[in-house]
């Protein structure tokens, strides 16, 4: 299906191709193509020259469907800056662009150009597309003995809406093992690298589709969800907390694991599976710790230098493709290397991204939580991003502290650059929690005080010592009725459990033995449960709740019927020799009764430990 929409695109393109959209014309174009990692990056140096005779002050580049869904990070720079130190390159801007005149599903941004160029002028500039699940696996399950591959399609020529005079195209592979590749003229392979070209006098819009089929066993490590929340404390401290849905994004796994050839063999049995991810944290991050829902986990390893700390953490088990994985990460920073003030004016200034190497993000969530009594809060990205306030409750909290939070989608590892998030906070509010722990234990003290010189008290004759007592032998009846209910219910779950061995081993004589020991405890309870609804009745105070309990024990004797029809219609079945189709359908209906009451029983039981 892919493959037939990419040709109607090559010849919806051929068909504009002879109505240029600009006059601008690309006099070299040379493209690499990065297929080391799950993340596509494509590195176009493109030579612009302006024929004339209008001022040509921006440059179009254009993206065939196949790619813009796929589309992540796209930044351009002039290619002058080429081997200055990176924080000296400026991105030039970028905006999106629609056209009248365009191929199907084809999308435009236009590059603003530093300087305006001037009719014969050329300029030349670097143009980096960042493509997340770009690689498609084929086949797309496999074995913990199987390779993984990796199918990518491109086009051999630059989609772009000017004439190109020459062009060339170098495909960056992992490793020299190829299943197959699209072979064309001026084709040469060496090793892991593939050039095509050069080609020359190309129309605008042209298009050539090729494909790549390889061995890729680099970790496809996805985050489906990623939440960092940063709470700042003037005392001192950036808390930052990371909580990871992971997956594996590559070929599904098939078929049983075997954790002791993974282990014998990692290579062979399980090539495509990793077991560790690398963050890299800042230089004097503190108090690291790695947990899931479990608790914490000790596999993990923090490395420290000068200039960064590098955490390397092992999931509880190696992920296979399509195995999940759930983590969290925290770690505290010194406010003064992230935080910046003048008077009362302050901003944070901290990365964005994640911290692990060639993560893919398909949703990051970013909220930087403020001291409460900040205002004038305003964030800053160097990238489109959506962004909202809301509250959060913490200790010592009146009425909130102010959250900041930031969402991006299909975040790679380009993103993690510098945002801001301004604010004004007056020091005289840090007062506030060390006034308000005074002002409580002063309070504490005064009411220590005021009790121990306060007679309470109370005659064991008294109207409310009685009622007291009386209530209290109420609450311990009321909580024999719930262990005798709660053990009904338990020999419900056996006789469910009963049913459940009869369609799995289709052994009756075991089933008709669970349910006669069931009939047996189940008339025992019963005996148990009328001495207690009669003393209940004789308690004044428990009037009000007693309608509660007799409705409880109505519906747990109905619920045991319905149990009860249930198991007799499927022993039944299966001595009839019924299908399990026809057994699961005859059932189907007091299933259906049974789940209700169910409900009804675990509603009055939450209503009377309410009460």
């Amino acid at each position: 299906m892919a493959i037939s929409r990419y040709v109607l695109l090559v010849f919806t393109i051929a068909m504009l191709a002879s109505t240029a959209i600009s006059d601008p014309i690309l006099t070299k174009v040379n493209r690499h193509i990065y297929l080391t990692s799950q993340i596509v990056r494509v590195l176009s140096t493109l030579k612009v020259e302006n024929p004339g005779p209008l001022i040509m002050s921006e440059v179009l580049l254009a993206f065939p469907e196949l790619q813009s869904k796929n589309l992540a990070y796209l930044t351009a720079s002039s290619h002058e800056t080429k081997g200055k130190p990176k924080g000296s390159v400026v991105s030039l801007p970028i905006k999106a662009v629609n056209l009248d005149e365009r191929p199907s599903g084809a999308t435009f941004y236009s590059v603003l150009l530093p300087k305006e160029v001037a009719a014969g002028e050329s300029f030349t500039l670097d143009v980096l597309a960042v493509f997340t699940h770009a690689l498609r696996p084929v086949p797309e399950q496999i074995t913990q003995a199987d390779i993984q591959l990796v199918l990518y399609r491109d086009s051999v020529y630059y989609l772009s809406p000017y004439e190109v005079k020459v062009q060339s195209l170098i495909v960056k592979l992992p490793d020299s093992k190829i299943e197959s590749y699209t072979k064309l003229e001026s084709t040469k392979v060496h090793g892991s690298e593939i050039k095509y070209g050069p080609y020359e006098n190309l129309p605008p819009f042209s298009l050539s589709p090729i494909t790549f089929h390889f061995e890729s066993n680099l970790p496809f490590a996805v985050a489906q969800e990623l939440v960092r929340e940063i709470e700042i404390s003037h005392w001192g401290n950036v808390q930052v907390t990371e909580h990871y849905k992971l997956i594996h994004g590559g070929a599904k796994s098939k078929g049983e694991f075997s954790r002791r050839d993974f282990q014998a063999r990692p290579n062979d049995r399980g090539a495509s599976a990793f077991s560790f991810l690398v963050a890299h944290l800042p230089a004097r991050a503190r108090s690291v710790y790695y947990r899931d829902l479990i608790g914490n986990i000790s596999t993990s390893h923090l490395r420290v230098d000068s200039r960064k700390s590098e955490l390397v953490i092992e999931p509880r088990y190696p992920m296979l493709g399509g195995w999940r994985t759930a983590f969290t990460i925290g770690y505290g920073l010194p406010l003064q290397d992230f935080l910046y003030e003048s008077e009362e004016n302050r901003f944070l200034n901290m990365t964005f991204g994640s911290p692990m190497i060639e993560l893919v993000i398909d949703t990051l969530i970013v909220k930087v939580v403020l001291p409460e009594g900040s205002s004038g809060i305003s964030a800053a990205a160097p990238f489109p991003i959506k962004q909202w306030q809301e509250t959060k409750i913490s200790h010592l909290d009146i009425g909130g502290r102010p959250v900041v939070v930031l969402e991006k989608t299909n975040v790679v590892p380009e993103h993690n650059q510098y945002f801001q998030v301004y604010y004004k906070f007056s020091g005289l509010s840090m007062l506030r929690e060390p006034l308000m722990l005074i002002s409580g234990f002063l309070f504490f003290f005064a009411a220590c005080i005021g009790y121990m010189h306060a007679d309470t008290s109370i005659s064991k004759s008294s109207a409310s010592y009685l009622a007291k007592q009386q209530w209290e032998e109420v609450q311990v009846l009321i909580q024999k009725v719930q262990n005798v209910i709660n053990r009904c219910l338990a020999m419900h779950d056996n006789l469910e459990a009963s049913l459940r061995d009869l369609s799995r081993t289709g052994d009756v004589q075991a089933c008709k033995a669970a349910r006669k020991s069931a009939d047996g405890l189940l008339k025992e309870l019963s005996k148990e449960m009328k001495p207690l609804l009669t003393s209940l009745q004789a308690y004044s105070s428990a009037a009000q709740i007693l309608p509660k309990v007799e409705e409880l024990v109505a519906k747990e004797r109905e619920l045991q019927e319905k149990v009860m029809l249930k198991h007799s219609t499927a022993v039944e079945g299966y001595e009839r020799k019924s299908g399990a189709r026809d057994i699961d359908h005859r059932v189907a209906l007091l299933q259906q009764k049974i789940t209700a009451l169910k409900q009804e029983v675990d509603d009055i039981l939450q209503f009377i430990d309410d009460i």
